[in-house]
């Protein structure tokens, strides 16, 4: 590394000089701190389509029509056109113009709301071409390759593009998700979604069998973290290191556990820090409801609390008040096991 500041001319890399004040009572001493900044690769982003959802719906714009939490529907808006629903008919004309989060009304008074194509709400109702990556993995996955805006990652396979589509959120404004499924017509259809939620200049689509193959040689040594979904993850894990920086980050998604042995015995000469996890998720379904309090007593009070009095067939005054509470037990829908996350980092 560069250890003057002349050498900052003769360096390649970006570099940060730094300087440092002494304090009062010490002597004198010139320091120069070299921060080697990581390469970022710049990219054009369309300041029409970015990842940014403050903006009005435009005819074209694609919104999550929400009705509840387990029922939502991708609609692109096009002026003329109406939605259908049990809730009545919406017309397209009254979405444009409004902010996203907004409630609409149809011809009979019943509401939908338009949200945002969020990559978390697009995992929910996007096409499934194949088994896709669910909210908690995902998260997990993108905290665990560190990937943080300007980073270059590669991906194999991309599959219904669930995965994709949080990682170029995560590398967005400058950095780039580049993304192999050998599979011609489903790279296909991954790109037709990315065009339409606004996420084609973040994200590049290429055929190929990584399996057999390799990540393509442009890419050694230029990936920050690199992500498999495959079969035999452990055929594209020598390559795999050859595309990583030194100290990046590989996960390998995989269903079942002899997967998993056979990978990690693979990364164990270019890997360290190798750790699998399964990510198990419980969801809660929270209501109010209420219930009623009986006493019974001679003369009826029960102080300021609202009640109703019956009588029963002894004489005795029977009081039922209402009583609100809140009843949270685990969602019946709850999903099981999904497949382990093995990570590592490179070495070299």
């Amino acid at each position: 590394p560069p250890t003057s500041a002349a050498d900052l001319k003769s360096t390649d890399r970006p570099l940060i000089a730094v300087g440092v004040r002494r304090r009062p009572q010490e002597k004198p001493v010139k320091i120069l701190v070299l921060i080697e900044l990581k390469d970022l690769k710049m990219l054009s982003i369309d300041t029409t389509r970015k990842l940014s959802f403050n903006r009005s719906i435009s005819n074209g714009d694609l919104v999550i029509v929400y009705e509840r939490h387990d029922n939502m529907k991708a609609v692109t808006v096009s002026e003329g056109s109406v939605l259908q629903n049990r809730f009545g008919v919406f017309k397209h004309s009254d979405w444009i113009g409004k902010s996203f989060g907004s409630k609409v009304f149809s011809n009979k008074g019943g509401f939908v709301y338009l949200l945002a194509p969020t990559p978390e709400l697009w995992t929910l109702v996007l096409s499934h071409r194949t088994q896709i990556l669910y909210i908690a993995d995902i998260s997990f996955v993108v905290m665990y390759l560190e990937i943080v805006p300007g980073c270059v990652v590669l991906e194999s396979g991309t599959g219904s593009g669930s995965l994709s589509t949080s990682l170029a959120r995560a590398v967005a404004p400058t950095g780039h998700v580049y993304t192999f499924d050998f599979h011609e017509q489903r790279a296909g259809s991954a790109r037709d979604d990315f065009e339409r939620i606004g996420l084609s200049s973040l994200v590049t689509v290429g055929v190929r069998d990584i399996q057999g193959e390799g990540f393509p040689e442009e890419f050694s040594g230029l990936a920050d973290a690199v992500f498999l979904d495959l079969p035999q993850p452990w055929l594209a894990i020598p390559s795999a290191a050859k595309m990583l920086r030194h100290d990046g980050t590989l996960c390998s998604f995989s269903p079942c556990i002899e997967q998993v042995q056979r990978s990690c015995e693979t990364m164990q000469s270019n890997f360290t820090d190798i750790r699998t996890f399964e990510v198990l998720l419980r969801t809660y379904e929270v209501r109010e409801g209420k219930t009623e309090s009986k006493e019974i007593n001679g003369n009826g009070s029960n102080g300021s609390l609202p009640c109703k009095r019956r009588q029963c067939s002894d004489g005795a005054n029977v009081l039922s008040y209402p009583n609100s509470s809140v009843m949270a037990r685990p969602s019946g829908e709850a999903r099981g096991h999904t497949g382990y996350l093995t990570f590592a980092r490179c070495l070299s």
